[in-house]
């Protein structure tokens, strides 16, 4: 495994690390020591851009872990499709590359599938869990049309895309177009990687394994969350042994239309942990 450093004008530092076949792009953002490193893990075709409403919203104290999917943004595209426990074995390894013995795994949408699969793999590197507007399996209620839009991919093209995507998201792009700058900021794809993300998912679900994730667990869902309905949470939050579920006023996309709002809820549950295993 190597890694290849960068340096750019944000406050994170971009390097390029290579795990076996794989080479991921990654950003870090070095926190005060406090707590571990924050990893976020996006949804489907965004690249990590998308999470700068986040970045900005929380704490610069902490300590942050971003990256491209492979062949997403500027992650290369494998020369096969690949499992979500390739990915999070993946993880697993770049963690170690930057040298940090156990993070707290964040992961939204199809983010949020990988971060149930990384906690469960990890157990030694995964301190929390956090799970925002994501589900124990593909496919858990959605609307048919939710279904055929989120394949398509529509819903990223800044011409015509508006108001599928605010159908499709819910909550405040409804009545706020605008707000959907945060996932056409994203990179483009490779649209074979793309295809990769999808058939990642094919098949899986977290089901049999969310009894076995002994990690404390941060649920968030969005109450008007067209894609993902609020039952994948609450079945989440019932399955699995150490997890609490609270709910904010937005979409699918609340992580990043409503960050001001979601970031103290992600502080207060890692700050609290923290303060109860001290005393």
């Amino acid at each position: 495994m190597t890694s290849t450093q960068s340096t750019t004008t944000s406050p994170l530092s971009e390097r390029m690390v290579h795990v076996g076949s794989h080479r991921i792009r990654v950003a870090e953002r070095i926190g005060d020591g406090t707590e571990p490193p924050l990893l976020l893990m996006s949804g489907f075709g965004c690249s990590l851009e998308v999470f700068a409403p986040l970045v900005e919203a929380l704490d610069p104290s902490s300590g942050l872990i971003l990256f491209d999917v492979p062949g997403i943004g500027r992650s290369r595209r494998p020369m096969r499709p690949y499992r979500l426990a390739e990915i999070a074995w993946v993880l697993g390894e770049v963690v170690d590359e930057l040298g940090h013995s156990r993070v707290d795994a964040l992961g939204v949408s199809w983010g949020g599938a990988l971060a149930q699969q990384f906690a469960f793999q990890n157990p030694r590197h995964c301190r929390r869990l956090l799970l925002v507007s994501t589900g124990p399996a593909p496919i858990m209620r959605p609307s048919l049309n939710a279904i055929r839009e989120m394949i398509a991919a529509r819903r990223f093209n800044p011409d015509d895309g508006a108001e599928v995507a605010a159908s499709l998201y819910g909550g405040k792009v409804l009545e706020d177009h605008s707000l959907l700058e945060v996932i056409q900021r994203r990179l483009p794809n490779d649209p074979r990687g793309e295809r990769y993300q999808q058939l990642a998912l094919l098949g899986w679900s977290s089901l049999p394994m969310l009894p076995l994730i002994r990690q404390q667990t941060l649920v968030l869902a969005g109450d008007d969350d067209r894609i993902v309905p609020m039952l994948n949470a609450k079945i989440m939050a019932a399955l699995l042994p150490r997890a609490r579920l609270r709910t904010f006023h937005d979409g699918h996309l609340g992580l990043l239309t409503s960050a001001d709002e979601v970031a103290p809820m992600i502080e207060e549950f890692r700050h609290f942990h923290r303060l109860a295993e001290a005393g």
